[in-house]
Order: structure tokens, then sequence, then C-alpha cells
């Protein structure tokens, strides 16, 4: 980090607001007329004085050094997600997929209905919504929550919508939105279990998170096709 020094030349200015000015005692003859300080035109012409003021040589050479460093970071950011848990997996969609974020709301079963991912409907504002659950779907034990944390969590429902068809699917946690850059992807662990691994496209290392990016094609298609 360059540290940048401070101009060299150093011009004498009446500060004549803090003195009698509406920071000081207010003594000023002009305040009848100006009201504030920063109307009068003594104010300003003390104001354009310090921008037109010299600076030194060494002062410009430390900010032309600050602006000759290479970026640190030189990926762009050019991708955004939401985060959410399920069980203990920290996951991710394209924000594009969803439409809100409602409070967590319990499912409904439907009579002769007992796919496994279909957990139901919920009513989300007055709309009934197919409940979707991608623990189910991605074989993740919802049982093997987080260890306990310092951190409060936040159990909701997330409406997304997938082509024509609204799904609510129920989170665990929610971190929320994220943006990151797709260069920065990185290649999922062979640890991952089977059935997770599978929808993953790629791992996004966020903090002390390792988040993994869920395809949204093949999470899109599951949901249709378990709906049907």
């Amino acid at each position: 980090m360059t540290t940048i020094t401070s101009p060299i030349a150093i011009i004498d200015i009446d500060d004549c607001w803090n003195r009698i000015g509406v920071v000081g005692d207010q003594s000023c003859p002009k305040l009848e007329q100006v009201v504030h300080c920063r109307n009068c035109e003594v104010y300003a012409g003390a104001a354009q004085r310090n921008l037109q003021r010299l600076v030194g040589d060494d002062y410009k050479k430390d900010w032309a050094a600050h602006f000759r460093q290479a970026a640190a970071n030189t990926h762009q950011l050019d991708a955004s997600c939401l985060v959410f848990r399920i069980g203990r997996e920290w996951l991710s969609l394209p924000t594009r997929m969803f439409v809100s974020v409602a409070p967590q709301a319990k499912p409904h079963r439907l009579p002769h209905r007992n796919g496994r991912g279909l957990s139901g409907i919920v009513n989300v504002g007055g709309t009934l919504y197919p409940c979707m659950s991608l623990a189910d779907l991605l074989g993740i034990d919802e049982s093997e929550g987080e260890a306990a944390t310092n951190r409060h969590t936040f159990a909701r429902v997330l409406l997304t919508q997938w082509e024509d068809q609204a799904y609510a699917l129920p989170v665990a946690d929610l971190h929320g939105i994220l943006r990151y850059a797709t260069a920065s992807v990185q290649a999922p662990a062979a640890t991952i279990n089977k059935g997770l691994s599978r929808f993953l496209s790629g791992v996004i290392s966020h903090d002390d998170m390792h988040i993994g990016v869920l395809d949204e094609a093949l999470i899109g298609y599951q949901l249709a096709r378990t709906l049907r």
C-alpha cells in the first residue's frame, strides 16, 4: 500500500467561519445578509485558493507510483448468485432464477403425490406454490445441519422461476447475494457426495465458506421433471 505525502505548498487562509461565522460566535456582520458562511464570497474564495494551491514534486511522484501498481485482483466480478444452506452444504443458484424470499412455511401434503423431491404445496402471500425439497433431489441429509455458531440462522423459502413454472425451495439458512468472478470458480472436490456432485458446475471460495455452484439448467430440468 502506497503512503501519499502531503502537499509541500501551504497557503495561509483566514478561516473566519470558525471564529465569527456559523461555527464560531456568529458575530460576523455578513451573516445577516448571506445567512450561512457557505453563501459568502470569503468562504468561496478560500475554497478556490485551496484547490488552486501548488503541490510538491514528492506528492506527484507518490501518486504516480500509486497508480502504476498492478491491480491486486484482475478477476472481474461478472456474475452473481444467491447463497443458501441445505443441511451442512452451502450452495448457490444464479440470482436471475429467484423471484423473492419468503418466511419459512410448512408445506401441505398432496394426496397421491409422494414422489421424491415434492414436499407438497405452500401458501405464500395467498398464492400456492409447489414446495420442492432440494435436499431430496441432491441427496443431502438435512439432519447434518451446520454446527452451532455465533451467528443467527435464517430459514427461508426461496421463490424461484424456471421457464413458466414457479417453485418454492425451503432452505435452512440464507447468506444472501454474492458477486463473484466466473474465472475464479474451482472444480468440485472429489469428496463431495455423488448425488450432489453431478449437479455442481464448480465451487466458489468466499471468506471461510466453500459454496457449491449448482448447474441452473440441470436443477431447472430436475424440478420440472419432479412436478410431472
